[in-house]
């Protein structure tokens, strides 16, 4: 028996790859799957696609993909224009492929062309999704609902050090022309890649342990890709937006742009100029209003005083016409008797003292030594000095005895 003649392996896969070449349906058709391990070397792209079960997420099929240099930079920069996104791992994507086997790194699919539209609208439902979750859960509209301060002047801003927008909203505000005053502290945090949702929740964080030093929070970004957007379609950033207990303003992109934050943020502005500007016009507002108020208030305090100026002088003007008339009134009431009348007070004054004088003498005639004496007593004196007792005299001594109506002398004994 003849032994079969074998086939090296090279032979195989030679016959494998002519005939993936000619097979139908396999070549130019359009896939649609999950991108993983997107990678880039040199000006080809290589990546995984996977396709995954709907309800447990766990992978059913997966294939080797390139786009090769030729055609990689146009795919992606018309993928990154209409999605805001770059080609990159965890997408949904529709793209043209044919089936390819080579015979040293085995079956792979060559991507000619992709729809940016599939990506978009998954792009679309995705952040749908977000915002259904964020507002079953209670949180979408807490910070939109935040009252801001009359003039928000103190202002923590997270933007990447040294950026162009950075420098544009701190020019805007500092050079305003209504001379407000403003402080501001950097939180500096990437803006583009992977890393920006990570680090703007640690600047957030940073901002939270002492937010009472602060009346709001500007996130802005200057420049960059519109692909670097899809960076802020993350649920756990927005969350932190939504959450947080200050005012947060988002300036990440143009008008057309539209990221999650958007929806949570208190306010959205286009760009880092933009929010300076609102900034600006808040405070000249409050500004405006307090000046309305200054001005109501002197024109208040103007008519009042000058009001009570007109009726000062009205009263000075007629004080001396009212005293004369005053006298003029009082003289008609006192009339012709007011002469009689008063001497007719003043001999009643004059009696009533009278009396009281005698009254005064009687009582004082009464209380007098010599009232005493005419009562029938007497003062004994000896040597002119009055005695109470027989032994102050002494015998052979001259006694002088007052009585009411004489004096009479004798000698003790």
């Amino acid at each position: 028996m003849t032994a079969p003649q074998p086939l090296t392996l090279l032979e195989l896969n030679s016959r494998i790859s002519r005939l993936l070449a000619t097979a139908p349906g396999i070549n130019n058709v359009w896939i649609m799957a999950e991108t993983s391990d997107v990678r880039r070397s040199g000006p080809h792209c290589y990546l995984e696609l996977i396709d995954k079960d709907a309800d447990t997420g766990t992978p059913r099929a997966r294939a080797r993909a390139t786009i090769w240099g030729s055609v990689f930079p146009r795919l992606n920069d018309t993928f990154a224009a209409a999605t805001g996104s770059p080609i990159t791992s965890g997408i949904k994507v529709m793209v043209l492929a044919s089936a390819t086997f080579h015979p040293v790194y085995g079956l792979s699919l060559n991507i000619t062309a992709i729809n940016p539209e599939y990506t978009l609208g998954d792009l679309l439902r995705r952040r749908r999704e977000m915002i259904a979750r964020l507002r079953a859960e209670g949180i979408l509209e807490l910070n939109r609902q935040l009252a801001w301060p009359a003039v928000p002047s103190r202002i923590a801003v997270i933007s990447a050090q040294g950026a162009a927008g950075y420098g544009d909203f701190i020019n805007q505000l500092y050079t305003n022309p209504h001379r407000l005053r403003f402080t501001t502290r950097l939180f500096p945090a990437a803006l583009q890649g992977r890393d920006t949702a990570p680090a703007i929740i640690d600047a957030l964080t940073r901002i939270a342990e002492s937010d009472e030093q602060f009346d709001c929070v500007v996130i802005i970004r200057g420049g960059g890709a519109t692909a670097d957007l899809a960076s802020f379609d993350d649920y756990s950033l927005a969350a932190h937006i939504a959450l947080f207990p200050l005012p947060v303003i988002v300036g990440i992109g143009h008008e057309r742009d539209i990221t999650l934050l958007d929806y949570v943020a208190n306010l959205r502005v286009k760009t880092p100029t933009a929010a300076a500007e609102w900034l600006i016009a808040r405070g000249a507002d409050a500004l405006g209003r307090l000046r309305t108020l200054a001005s109501d208030i002197l024109d208040a305090a103007t008519t009042r005083l000058s009001a009570a100026h007109r009726r000062l002088e009205y009263i000075a003007g007629q004080l001396p016409a009212l005293a004369g008339a005053a006298i003029t009134r009082n003289a008609i009431r006192i009339g012709p008797a007011a002469d009689d009348t008063i001497a007719h007070a003043v001999a009643q004054v004059l009696r009533r003292r009278a009396d009281r004088l005698d009254a005064i003498a009687a009582i004082i005639d009464a209380l007098s030594p010599q009232a005493t004496l005419r009562r029938g007593f007497s003062i004994t004196r000896v040597d002119g000095h009055a005695i109470t007792s027989p032994s102050q005299a002494p015998p052979g001594a001259t006694i002088t005895t007052t009585l009411a109506s004489g004096i009479l002398t004798s000698v003790s004994r």
